[in-house]
């Protein structure tokens, strides 16, 4: 059960506003977003960083950083964001092959040198203690240029603040997100867990 009760959709006009931007990326407006109106000021924050963030800027593709999210997610335990990032991911294009496949993304030929230093970045970087080293860096330079580590980065980040956020209220999955992990990620254990 979720530590805080989301609010509705329409309890803050401006974050309602703001919040249609869930509808292309997710289906639908997520929980955790309707928890943090509670103080309208960090839902309006969080989404406006998070629509900055997921901007593409560079060679870092929509799909690329949804399945950047979901690597971050998977290495800090959150279900929730692990479900959000795999559905993002399918919406924005991702291939069949790597949906299917992202547990093994490190060995799998549907996955690109530059996707693996990036997925590679993502995992190293949310560890604790984090493991950015210099090997990680020298596979990034082969491939990505310094906007596209910090676009990175950034959903790297993004998600860390989301991991905890929803690890810790307990968010409760909307059923699009649950058919997603349950689809992509329910063969190597995904489920809800605490996220009912």
């Amino acid at each position: 059960m979720a530590l805080v009760t989301p609010l509705p959709a329409n309890h803050d006009p401006a974050t309602k506003e703001l919040a249609e931007f869930f509808n292309e990326t997710l289906g639908f407006c997520p929980n955790s977003v309707l928890t943090m109106q509670r103080r309208p000021a960090i839902s309006k924050a969080f989404i406006n960083l998070n629509k900055a963030v997921m901007a593409n800027e560079g060679r870092v593709t929509s799909a690329l950083k949804r399945m950047i999210a979901w690597v971050s997610s998977n290495a800090t335990g959150c279900r929730y964001c692990q479900a959000h990032a795999i559905r993002a991911a399918e919406r924005y294009g991702a291939e069949q092959e790597q949906l299917d496949n992202i547990w093994e993304y490190k060995t799998h030929p549907a996955f690109s040198d530059a996707e693996r230093a990036a997925l590679d970045f993502s995992l190293a970087a949310s560890v604790i203690p984090n493991a950015v080293d210099d090997q990680i860096k020298e596979e990034l330079y082969k491939h990505w240029d310094e906007g596209e580590i910090v676009e990175m980065l950034g959903v790297i980040s993004l998600f860390g603040y989301l991991n905890r956020w929803n690890d810790s209220m307990g968010t409760t999955v909307e059923e699009g997100a649950i058919e997603s992990g349950e689809q992509y990620l329910g063969k190597h254990g995904w489920e809800k867990g605490k996220h009912v």
